[in-house]
């Protein structure tokens, strides 16, 4: 796949996956903020997520972050007029091997969660809102950049479907590399190429090369 310029900016990703909504009712901006202090007060009184055990960075992950994330939409908007082409069993497919390789990729970026300085601003939006937008800024290592979190009802409940860092959607720039992995290997060449990028980038405790600058 190509660089991702999304990577250099791995732990405010997860701001937007570690995003968690109990009531309808309670604005996202709230339920964002009271999600990742959750984990950052995890993380604070875990030495071993602290030195960056990989596996219980996975479990976190997994626990906290993943439910309340909407993969499906996620890699049904990143695949576009593709997403059409593939049979029920290979969007499945799609969608479990994009999942795993964002969670193997944006694991190791726990740790810098304490690093990070967020600020929210104000959510002008609706309970009754089909989707909606919640912005905020991160300061990371002395750089300050927006990130807009793009939600949706599900089931009840907010869940994210897109992330904006400094005006790039996460789900536009993997459409262009999904889109050229379609076109030189069909649904099944995409499927083996985001599984080999998840095994690499946990074999290397790490993002996937593919992921870095350079």
């Amino acid at each position: 796949m190509k660089f991702n310029p999304l990577s250099r900016f791995a732990a405010p990703l997860l701001l937007a996956l570690a995003f968690s909504a109990n009531a309808v009712e309670t604005a996202p901006d709230q339920l964002l903020h009271q999600t990742i202090d959750d984990i950052m007060v995890t993380i604070k009184a875990d030495k071993d997520l602290q030195a960056g055990d990989r596996a219980k960075s996975y479990a976190l992950v997994e626990s906290k972050i993943v439910p309340h994330f909407d993969f499906q939409r996620m890699t049904r908007l990143a695949l576009g007029k593709n997403w059409n082409k593939a049979t029920p069993e290979q969007q499945g497919q799609v969608v479990d091997a994009f999942r795993n390789l964002l969670v193997r990729t944006y694991s190791g970026a726990l740790t810098r969660f304490r690093d990070l300085v967020i600020t929210y601003k104000p959510w002008n939006g609706t309970p009754a809102d089909a989707s909606t937008t919640v912005q905020s800024t991160v300061t990371d290592q002395g750089r300050t950049v927006p990130i807009d979190y793009q939600l949706a009802h599900v089931e009840g409940t907010w869940k994210v479907f897109d992330i904006k860092v400094d005006g790039i959607s996460l789900v536009t720039n993997y459409r262009s590399d999904f889109n050229d992995r379609v076109a030189a290997g069909g649904i099944d060449g995409l499927i083996k190429d985001l599984q080999d990028k998840a095994k690499a980038a946990e074999s290397k405790g790490g993002e996937p090369k593919s992921a870095r600058k350079g």
